[in-house]
């Protein structure tokens, strides 16, 4: 465990040094990549957090997808489940803060989403290597849910976010694709 603590403070500290606008246009050139890649191309509804910075700008994905007729969903976290409830975002409205500033969807304005309706699965991440493995932000939501979700998965990462090691347990589930501001890297190929 401790091992993954200490990535993540690196991994921060690193992000932390990325000015608004190498942020902006690398947050620009992953969406691009993004809306080029067959499984975006391909999925008509897909899960996208809402994120806050330093994590890739998800605000434009989720603005591309609407104006492209994709339907997206976002997580609700489930705490006491340890759980993701994802539910239909149709304006930014539909979002309030939750604790440490998160956003996430308003239940009474919001309708969940089943897994299995859903195509495309973009995976957060603090850290990523190049087998797909992720470093979360330590909830293990993600791992819960994606023990039993078998659609398309990728993560969305800045050059400096993928490391070439990561700690990994045995329920850790490696994602399929990882989009950065350089690559589109393949897992398991």
């Amino acid at each position: 465990m401790e091992a993954k603590q200490k990535l993540r403070k690196l991994v921060r500290a690193e992000l932390s040094e990325l000015s608004l606008p190498h942020y902006e246009d690398m947050s620009y050139q992953i969406a691009q990549k993004l809306y080029n890649d067959q499984d975006w191309k391909e999925a008509s509804t897909i899960a996208v957090t809402i994120s806050k910075a330093p994590e890739v700008d998800t605000f434009q994905i989720i603005r591309k997808g609407w104006e492209q007729g994709k339907r997206i969903v976002v997580p609700k976290c489930e705490p006491k489940l340890r759980g993701l409830d994802f539910r239909q975002l149709t304006r930014f409205s539909q979002l309030e803060s939750v604790y440490y500033g998160l956003l996430e969807p308003i239940v009474s304005e919001t309708e969940t989403v089943k897994p299995e309706e859903i195509d495309l699965v973009l995976v957060p991440g603090l850290a990523f290597s190049e087998s797909g493995y992720r470093l979360g932000f330590g909830g293990g939501y993600y791992d819960r849910f994606l023990a039993n979700y078998h659609g398309n998965t990728v993560s969305l990462a800045f050059k400096n976010q993928i490391v070439t090691e990561i700690p990994t347990e045995e329920h850790d589930i490696p994602v399929k694709k990882i989009i950065s501001n350089e690559e589109v890297i393949f897992v398991g190929r």
